[in-house]
């Protein structure tokens, strides 16, 4: 079951109806189903440990013959592509035997066959992305010469939706895939050169899906449990056979592999990474953890933040009025040297200063960062032009939070490039880590002693 509260501050939100329910428990689905005439199957328990396949199977029924009850007319399902051997993976085997247990409740289906969705949120694909991004000289056992047809993001939810208009589509299995077929060591290659980064191959004759698992799970966040049902599957093409899709879907023309990665790159920016971490650190709960580290969307996101007992709008002014000739608050020589060895390699340093004390727009210079994006008394948000083997941002965010409280919330975002990327941050993460303590510490000690001031 998925927190409904995470769906807090979507725009869409007050436009839904939003009912909780766990396919793993019948019961609460009896509400969800209320009303509804089809209903979107996108449920899997790869993460939930050795048995996910009877899950899988289980949380499938639960849902069909709660569907059936309902009256629900269809279910629009997003499996597995793969042709039906008996080599097929379990993992596969999964995705298409859920489908059986959706059809055998008597509901009508349409399932959506898909292989490596290209995309956020994607398992294989994020297997692929930080494999290329930490790894110079990658060891490639035989699976990374398996035949694939990655398929866009974008594209998968252009057919989920038009299969839903689209009465033909109704009680097919149909496979859908991008415009061209790649083997898994192409698309590792070609993420390779989207991003500027130079990759070598090593074939090596035996690399068991155990072993490989454990490797994924040293050099990615992907744990070994996920990793090895998923690179199991590897070994199976994932190759569109059946046409129909185009068929039933002529206005939808997927692209191909470099275009579709090409696309999600570009979501490596920090307003588009804020906008879903935000929305993912609204809880149920009112504790408020002081730090939150993570990896989202091939970006390192580190979050501090803060209940402040000020004005949103004094919090604002201070950290609106962040470097220059004011400095950095905390540990200001460590800026300074930073500064100083930006200018030794030919970067900008922090000699630019800013152009007003008090305010900032959005293109000003402020020491070696560029302000992106400003909101009145809400949000601050720089990105650095010092030299660094990736993108960094850091921000600053204000919200009402209790009674004459604030949320304070600093958060620096950094998309390494490469290895040099990672090193470069876990290597100064000790340091990063008093810096921005400090910062946040001393934005909120300034803010309430603004407030105490008499006006």
């Amino acid at each position: 079951m998925r927190d409904p509260a995470r769906l807090q501050g979507r725009p869409w939100q007050s436009a839904v109806d939003i009912v909780a329910g766990d396919v793993l428990q019948p019961e609460s689905l009896t509400g969800a189903m209320c009303g509804v005439q089809a209903a979107y199957y996108l449920v899997h328990s790869l993460g939930g440990g050795a048995d996910f396949h009877q899950r899988d199977l289980e949380a499938a029924r639960n849902f069909g013959l709660a569907a059936r009850a309902a009256g629900v007319e269809r279910i629009i399902y997003l499996g597995g592509l793969a042709e039906a051997t008996p080599e097929l993976s379990e993992h596969l085997r999964s995705r298409q035997q859920t489908g059986d247990s959706l059809r055998s409740t008597g509901v009508s289906v349409t399932e959506l066959r898909a292989g490596v969705i290209v995309g956020s949120g994607s398992l294989s694909f994020e297997m692929i992305r930080y494999l290329t991004e930490r790894v110079p000289m990658m060891i490639c056992p035989r699976w990374v010469y398996t035949r694939t047809q990655p398929i866009g993001i974008r594209e998968v939810l252009d057919y989920l939706v038009a299969a839903l208009a689209t009465p033909e589509s109704n009680g097919r299995i149909i496979e859908i895939g991008g415009a061209e077929v790649v083997t898994y060591g192409e698309m590792m290659t070609i993420y390779a050169e989207v991003r500027g980064l130079r990759r070598w191959m090593v074939p090596v004759p035996v690399l068991t899906p155990r072993l490989s698992s454990y490797w994924v799970n040293l050099v990615t966040p992907i744990p070994a449990v996920i990793a090895r049902p998923l690179i199991e599957g590897l070994r199976n093409e994932n190759v569109v056979h059946d046409l129909s899709a185009q068929q039933l879907f002529p206005q939808i023309q997927p692209v191909g592999y470099r275009t579709a990665v090409e696309r999600a790159l570009a979501r490596l920016q920090a307003s588009n990474v804020e906008t879903a971490w935000s929305d993912a650190l609204q809880t149920s709960q009112g504790a408020v953890p002081p730090v939150i580290l993570t990896n989202q969307e091939g970006m390192i996101v580190e979050h501090r933040q803060r209940v402040v007992p000020a004005a949103p709008a004094d919090i604002y002014t201070i950290f609106m009025g962040v470097g220059g000739e004011r400095g950095w608050f905390y540990m200001n020589w460590a800026w300074e040297i930073r500064g100083f060895m930006d200018r030794m390699i030919g970067g900008v340093g922090l000699r630019r200063g800013r152009r007003d004390p008090d305010e900032l727009r959005v293109g000003d210079a402020l020491d070696f960062w560029r302000v992106e994006a400003v909101e009145p008394e809400r949000l601050l948000r720089l990105r650095a032009e010092m030299k660094v083997p990736g993108k960094a941002w850091l921000q600053f965010k204000v919200t009402p939070h209790d009674e004459n409280q604030t949320l304070l919330a600093q958060t620096a975002f950094f998309a390494p490039k490469g290895l040099m990327g990672w090193l470069y941050w876990y290597a100064l993460y000790p340091l990063h880590g008093l810096i921005f303590s400090g910062l946040i510490n001393q934005i909120a000690q300034r803010a309430v002693a603004l407030k105490r001031k008499p006006s």
